[in-house]
């Protein structure tokens, strides 16, 4: 009861502490300072190849007229860069798709379906989550020179299935785990099977961790730099092995550098955006049973 009380009393405390205005303040300072490279980023690729090795992107404050569009004229008239963006798309929404529709289905299989290996099968994805991509990079490039698919996209997206699942099964099996049993009970009291329960029952439940999970495949697919420079060839490789080809000549090339740059940051920024209202109700969805 003592126990019960206390939290009775310090519960009302930190919500009035956290909406003081003061750390309102706190958190938009902390989000300024996040914000500050990127908005540097942001002009620097809009000054001139000539401005940037003079001069800091700050200074663009003082000579506004001088920032100019053409660095992005450039990069979207570059064959290469144009053909990655491409490669990181045709990646990025294959990778994520199928690792959150596995998962889904995976996940409601492991907390609601009884059959012979289930713990033992969930024990096992727990135990990939440690595993390190760097590990598995030079057994799966022989075994995809053997399959005949190294240096492709097909491949690339593999890999980052193979990778993504471990994560997204665990988080949607525990996020499943959380929906009241006597809703499953009455579906099937009314005849629906695991397909229709699945469909109308489980999917729209959980479907603020699946946004969660699709974010962060996306961000992570779209942003790998290790594993698409060793999977991929010239011709099928993303936009961060082209910005990193790129810097080799960085003395000739920072006009495209900073551009594509800041289009490789601005994409995962509004998948973000777009689904930020599900993002913490689905992490922490599945935290408690």
């Amino acid at each position: 009861m003592r126990i019960r009380a206390t939290r009775d009393r310090v519960v009302p405390r930190l919500l009035r502490f956290f909406n003081h205005a003061g750390v309102h303040a706190v958190l938009v300072l902390i989000a300024g300072l996040w914000l500050i490279p990127n908005i540097g980023l942001f002009f620097q690729s809009l000054r001139t190849p000539a401005a940037i090795s003079q001069s800091g992107w700050w200074t663009v404050f003082g000579d506004l007229g001088s920032l100019t569009f053409d660095s992005y004229r450039k990069i979207l008239s570059s064959a290469i860069i144009v053909r990655s963006v491409r490669n990181s798309f045709l990646i990025t929404v294959p990778a994520t798709f199928l690792v959150v529709s596995l998962a889904a289905l995976a996940g409601y299989a492991m907390a609601w379906m009884r059959f012979k290996g289930r713990d033992a099968m969930f024990l096992i994805v727990v135990a990939l989550l440690v595993v390190p991509v760097q590990v598995a990079l030079i057994p799966i490039a022989q075994i995809y020179n053997v399959l005949g698919v190294f240096g492709s996209i097909a491949g690339l997206v593999m890999f980052h299935v193979g990778f993504g699942l471990p994560f997204g099964v665990f988080l949607l099996r525990n996020m499943y785990a959380t929906i009241p049993a006597p809703l499953f009970e009455a579906a099937r009291m009314d005849g629906a099977g695991h397909a229709r329960i699945f469909f109308t029952i489980g999917l729209p439940l959980v479907s603020p961790a699946i946004a969660s999970l699709a974010i962060f495949q996306f961000v992570w697919v779209w942003n790998n730099l290790l594993s698409a420079m060793v999977f991929t060839r010239p011709e099928s490789a993303p936009l961060t092995v082209a910005i990193q080809q790129q810097m080799r000549n960085f003395g000739t090339n920072v006009d495209i550098i900073a551009p594509a740059a800041f289009v490789q940051l601005l994409v995962p920024l509004l998948v973000f955006f777009a689904f930020q209202k599900f993002f913490v109700e689905g992490i922490t969805g599945g935290s408690v049973k």
